[in-house]
Order: structure tokens, then sequence, then C-alpha cells
């Protein structure tokens, strides 16, 4: 059994030995406080983040995909991650994926034991077909799980970008990959609870990392999120009021023309600005490369 004890994930917190007897607002001025130093711990990657961003915006852009790999907490924010990307930016689900030892029973129970065959974790890359296009992000908070480091072995074999996100300090049995980002983010305030402040730590990695990826691939304009497509009442409303903001329309002549671009915003606003009808609109932008302002910049197709 691997002796975990001197991971800064499993160190005990100086500040927290008291947590029993502190007050339920000391407890919360201590979480809060140490909840920071998760920003912090992130903000101390940014270089690392930035390549990040290049090496996966790179990837969609060839037609590749995005895979997550982890068990537990970190297994569970990476599909998260993968699963909030189609309804917020309009990507195929297949752009970005999340894997999570022991499959999807785990992401609502616990599965004792599935993170700790590596074999396991190589057998998911294989099951994705991982290839020279696609990106695997192996995520392991406390560094040294057996899943994430099979796949991430994986992944490099089948020539796919490899980046590893840990929350500890280097390790000599850490896969070798193009990129590792390492918020460390020190000890829990409950001895070894990496769903606290590594938790955090994670979540705000990949939130930077697809958002500023399809920001790359333009699916924002501004900090709008126009590549949505109205699917929902909901989806109709944003998407109105997203058109409205931007051709200076009023509510319902917004919405008129988003029904006239088939819910389309992108699509929409390119009608209006440009007057031209949904078709030229759309070859407007698929000749921009789906980004907004560029295809406002071309003007209409012979211009």
């Amino acid at each position: 059994m691997q002796d975990r004890s001197h991971l800064l994930t499993e160190q005990r917190l100086v500040d927290s030995m008291g947590l029993d007897e502190m007050s339920i607002d000391e407890a919360i001025v201590l979480m809060n406080f140490q909840d920071r130093q998760a920003c912090e711990a992130v903000a101390s990657q940014r270089q690392n983040l930035a390549r990040a961003v290049e090496i996966v915006s790179e990837r969609l852009r060839q037609g590749g995909r995005l895979i997550y790999v982890g068990a537990g907490t970190s297994g569970r924010l990476g599909v998260l991650d993968a699963a909030e990307c189609p309804p917020t930016f309009r990507s195929d689900p297949q752009m970005v994926q999340g894997i999570i030892a022991g499959g999807e029973a785990a992401m609502f129970r616990s599965q004792e034991g599935a993170e700790d065959r590596a074999e396991d974790g190589a057998a998911a890359i294989d099951g994705k077909e991982a290839g020279p296009r696609d990106v695997v992000v192996g995520i392991a908070a406390g560094g040294t799980t057996p899943f994430v480091h099979g796949a991430l072995r994986r992944a490099v074999e089948s020539g796919a970008a490899t980046i590893f996100l840990t929350c500890v300090q280097p390790t000599d049995a850490e896969p070798k990959v193009d990129l590792v980002i390492r918020p460390l983010v020190g000890p829990e305030i409950l001895t070894g609870s990496t769903r606290l402040k590594a938790g955090t730590a994670t979540k705000l990695v990949l939130n930077t990392i697809t958002t500023l990826a399809m920001v790359q691939l333009g699916k924002v304009y501004q900090n709008l999120m126009v590549d949505l497509r109205a699917t929902n009442q909901k989806l109709w409303d944003r998407g109105a009021r997203i058109v409205a903001t931007l051709t200076g329309l009023t509510r319902e002549p917004a919405l008129d023309l988003l029904k006239r671009a088939d819910g389309h915003v992108k699509t929409a606003i390119v009608m209006h600005e440009l007057q031209v009808d949904r078709a030229v609109a759309a070859e407007l932008l698929e000749k921009a490369g789906g980004k907004l302002r560029d295809a406002l910049k071309t003007g209409h197709p012979g211009t």
C-alpha cells in the first residue's frame, strides 16, 4: 500500500485542528478564507492555463475532442464540465466528454476501488479511440490515482495531447505528459477531503479551459453566448435578449427575427446587421469559421 502522507492534500491544516470546537460562524470564516487560497493557487498557473487553452482550442478546431478522466470528485467535475458545454455553447455533445472511474453509477454513488486499476483507465481511453486530434486531461487532485495514470499513459501512446491537473507537488510516479497544471491549494480544512479547496480549484481550472477554448472557436461575441440556439422557453427568452442587445431592436421584433433565423442567435444578428436572408447569413458565418465578429466585417457575399 502506497504511503501518501507526504502529499499536500493529505496533510493537516493547523488552523482547522479545532474545527469541532469552533462556532458555526468561526468555521464559515475559516472556510471562506481557505477557499480564497484555491483562487490564488489557480492564478499561479496562469501560463499553464493559457497553454492548455491553446492546445484544446487547436485540437477542437481540427475536429478533435477534449476528454476528461478522473475518479471520485475529480471525475464528477470533469463529467459536469463536459455536460455543461452543449447547453452553454451549442457544442456537439461528443466534443467535450467526461470519463469517471466506475462508470455512470459513480456519478451518484461512490464506487470504492474503481480508481485503483490503471488498466481500466487505459481501457477507457481505448474505448474512446483517442488519437492525435484529441486532448486527454487527467484530473487527480491527490496526484496518485492509478485509473488516471493509466488513462494518460495510454493517451500518450495513442498520440493524443495530454494534460495532467493535480493539486500536489511533483512525484516520481507521475505520468509524462505534455502539460501539467498544478494549483497547490495546501492542506484541506477537513484533512484529506479534496472535495473542498482542491475541488474548487479543479472546477475553476475546467471552467477556464472550456470557456476560453469556446471563445477561440467563435462561440462568444463580446461576453454573450451568441452560438445559442433557442430550443426551450428559457433559451428563446435569452436568445431574444441577446439579439435585442446587439441589434438595438426591442423585444418583440428581436424575437420575430430570431424565429426567422430558426432560433440561431448568430444567424439572426447577421441577417439584421447586413440585411441578408437566413441562407446568406449562414453562408457568411460558415466562411468566417463561425466567428460572428468576422462575419459582420465581410459584408454581403461578392462585395
